[in-house]
C-alpha cells in the first residue's frame, strides 16, 4: 500500500527491499552501452577535427561533450558497482569512461560515494553546492562573495564543477582538502593527466596534418568539450539537490530524522527523450535509496517509488523558467529557519 503521509517514512531497509527484485545486473548490456558510448565519442571528437567548417567542427565538439557526460554517467555507475555484477570489471570499466572527462577514479569514490552519498546535504560534510549561510556569505573576501554570485547565477555551473570539484578536490588535491593520502589517488590523478597529454598531443598532429591552426583545434576539440562537460556536470548535481521544496541541515540528529535519502534529492523530469539520452540520472531519487541499482533499472524504480511514496518525493518537470527561478530563490540558506534566502537575507521559499 502507498505510504500515509502522516505516517513516518520506513525504513530504508524496507524501501531497498521493494526494490531489490528491479536490482539485477546485464553485463553484456552494460557491456553494449560502454561500447556503443566509446564509439560515438571517438566518432564525435573526429568530426570535430576533420569538418572543414567552423560552425560544424563546434556543434560536432558539443556533441563531445554531451557524450562525455554520458560516459561518466557510465563510469559513476561502476564506481557504485551497480554497472555489473563484476567488482573488478567495474572498476576497469569506471576508469576507462571516466577517461574522456579526465575524472581520478579514486578520488571520485572517495569524494562521491562515501561524502555525498552518505551525508547528502549535511552542512560541512557534503561539500556538493553546499550553500552558505548570510553569515559565512558576509565574512568572505569580496572576491569570493563575487564568486558565489556568478556560481549560483545560473549561468556558471560549468565554472563551478570545474573550480569547486573538479580542480579543487579531484586533480591533485591539496592536503588541506584531501588530507587522507594514497597511492592509488596519485596514480589515477597521473593516469588522467597523461590521458590529457595523449589528447592534446592528437590534436597538435592532427592540426599540422589537416593545415587548421593548432590553437583552434586545441579549443575546439579539447577545451570546448570540456566546458561543455562541466557545464553538464555541474547543471546536474546542481538540479539533483538544490530545490526550494529541499532543505539543508546543519545538526546530524536532524538531518537523520528527515529521511534524508529521500527528502533531499529531486526528480526532474524532461520530454522528448532527454532523461534517456542521460542514462536515467534524473530518476535519481531511486539511486540515493540503492546505489545498487544499475542506471538501466533506474526508471522503473522511481516509477514504484513514486506510487509508494506519493507526495514524500520532490518531482519536477524541467523547463528554463524554473531553473532561473530556482537559481534566483536559492543563493543562500537560514539553517536556523530552514528556508533558502538571497544574498541579503532575505527569505525566499
Amino acid at each position: 500500500m502507498p505510504a500515509d503521509l502522516t505516517e513516518v517514512i520506513p525504513h530504508r531497509k524496507i524501501i531497498r527491499s521493494w526494490l531489490a527484485p528491479i536490482a539485477t545486473k546485464n553485463t553484456a548490456y552494460a557491456l553494449f552501452l560502454v561500447v556503443s558510448d566509446l564509439v560515438l565519442f571517438a566518432l564525435a571528437i573526429t568530426a570535430t577535427v576533420l569538418l572543414d567548417q567552423p560552425v560544424l567542427q563546434v556543434l560536432a565538439a558539443i556533441l563531445s561533450g554531451l557524450v562525455i557526460g554520458r560516459l561518466f554517467i557510465l563510469g559513476h555507475d561502476a564506481c557504485h558497482q551497480s554497472l555489473t555484477p563484476h567488482r573488478r570489471l567495474n572498476r576497469w570499466l569506471g576508469r576507462l569512461v571516466f577517461m574522456p572527462s579526465l575524472t581520478p577514479y579514486s578520488l571520485w569514490d572517495v569524494g562521491h560515494n562515501v561524502v555525498h552519498h552518505g551525508y547528502t546535504n549535511l552542512k560541512d560534510f557534503d561539500f556538493v553546492w553546499q550553500p552558505y549561510s548570510i553569515e559565512a556569505y558576509r565574512r568572505m573576501p569580496a572576491w569570493r562573495r563575487m564568486c558565489e554570485r556568478m556560481y549560483r547565477s545560473g549561468w556558471a555551473p560549468w565554472l563551478y564543477y570545474g573550480v569547486e570539484i573538479w580542480w579543487k578536490r579531484m586533480y591533485f588535491p591539496s592536503r588541506a582538502v584531501m588530507p587522507t593520502r594514497r597511492g592509488i589517488f596519485t596514480a589515477d590523478c597521473l593516469l588522467v593527466t597523461a590521458v590529457a597529454a595523449a589528447w592534446l598531443a592528437a590534436l597538435v598532429y592532427a592540426a599540422s596534418a589537416t593545415g587548421q591552426s593548432v590553437a583552434w583545434l586545441l579549443g575546439v576539440a579539447f577545451l570546448l568539450p570540456l566546458i561543455v562537460w562541466n557545464a553538464l556536470m555541474g547543471f546536474v548535481v546542481y538540479v539533483h539537490h538544490t530545490h526550494t521544496s529541499v532543505a539543508w541541515y546543519e545538526q546530524k540528529n536532524d538531518w537523520s530524522a528527515a529521511s534524508p535519502f529521500v527528502s533531499t534529492t529531486v526528480h526532474l523530469t524532461f520530454g522528448a527523450g532527454i532523461g534517456t539520452a542521460l542514462h536515467h540520472i534524473m530518476e535519481h531519487t531511486a539511486h540515493h535509496v540503492d546505489m545498487s541499482l544499475p542506471l538501466y533499472r533506474l526508471k522503473k524504480a522511481q516509477a514504484l517509488l513514486e506510487k509508494k511514496l506519493p507526495g514524500r518525493i520532490v518531482i519536477q518537470p524541467f523547463s528554463w523558467a524554473w531553473y532561473f527561478q530556482t537559481a534566483r530563490r536559492c543563493k543562500l540558506y537560514d539553517f536556523e529557519r530552514q528556508c533558502w534566502t538571497d544574498f541579503a537575507g532575505r527569505r525566499t521559499s
